[in-house]
C-alpha cells in the first residue's frame, strides 16, 4: 500500500523541505536516484521529474537488523517525488506493507513506528 500527498510547491522546493523534515525525524538521506536523468542517459525520455530518496533512521534499522538480517531486503525506506502538472507528488510504500510482504516476524511494531515517521516526513514536505 502506498501513501502519497500532492503539493502545489515545485519539486525543488519539496526536495529541500523533505531533507529538512527527514533530519527533524532523525532520518538521513543515503542516496538520491534521479530517474529522469538516468533514463535520459540511456536514450529514454521520461518527461516528468522523478527522484527517489533512500532514507533511513539508523537506530530503527539497527534494531530491525539485529532481530532478523532478512529485514535488509526492505531497507532503506524510499520516498519518491515526481512532478505532476501543477506541483508534485510525494509518495512511499508504507513500511508496514513492505515488511508484511516479506512474511518476517518480530519487527512489525518497529515498522509501524518507522511508518509514522515516514508519513510525517511526507506530510511536512508537502505542506503548503
Amino acid at each position: 500500500m502506498t501513501y502519497s500527498k500532492h503539493s502545489s510547491r515545485s519539486s525543488e522546493e519539496v526536495e529541500k523541505r523533505l531533507a529538512e523534515a527527514a533530519a527533524r525525524h532523525k532520518f538521513g538521506i543515503l542516496h538520491i536516484h534521479d530517474l529522469k536523468q538516468t533514463l535520459e542517459s540511456k536514450g529514454i525520455h521520461l518527461g516528468s521529474e522523478c527522484k527517489v530518496y533512500d532514507v533511513c533512521n539508523p537506530q530503527a534499522a539497527s534494531k530491525a537488523l539485529v532481530t532478523d538480517m532478512r529485514v535488509s531486503t526492505v531497507l532503506p525506506c524510499r520516498i519518491s517525488i515526481f512532478s505532476d502538472g501543477e506541483g508534485c507528488t510525494i509518495a512511499a510504500v508504507k513500511p508496514s506493507a513492505m515488511l508484511a510482504a516479506t512474511g518476517l516476524d518480530g519487527v512489525a511494531s518497529l515498522a509501524e513506528e518507522v511508518e509514522r515517521e515516514v508519513l510525517a516526513i511526507i506530510d511536512e514536505a508537502a505542506q503548503t
